[in-house]
């Protein structure tokens, strides 16, 4: 069972590199197909499927499989999470010092 550090990290992870960044951006418009982006990116399917596994594992795209290519489109749950959980570990605590120092 993954801590939630491990389920947080998931999800930046997902973020944190530039080409998952593009395909974010060309999935923004709706659902595409993997032969699309494929094309779009100018990356080999094998390359596609390492980058959209990491997406997928994070819950912010969500694929479905026809024929033998996969449709994927973003997640309005998971992308909402993902900022629900970038909000939770930035949070402020109001009113906490570390040592009982007014600095």
């Amino acid at each position: 069972m993954a801590t939630v550090y491990e389920e947080r990290a998931a999800v930046f992870k997902a973020l944190c590199d530039p080409r998952r960044q593009q395909i974010l951006e060309l999935l923004r418009s709706g659902e595409t197909c993997a032969c699309k982006l494929t094309d779009a990116l100018n990356m080999p399917q094998s390359s596609l499927s390492y980058h959209m596994k990491i997406l997928c594992e994070s819950g912010i795209v969500v694929g479905r499989e026809e024929g033998k290519w996969t449709h994927y489109r973003i997640s309005p749950q998971g992308s909402a999470r993902a900022v629900a959980l970038l909000r939770e570990i930035t949070a402020v605590e109001e009113g906490q010092s570390c040592c009982g120092c007014s600095g």
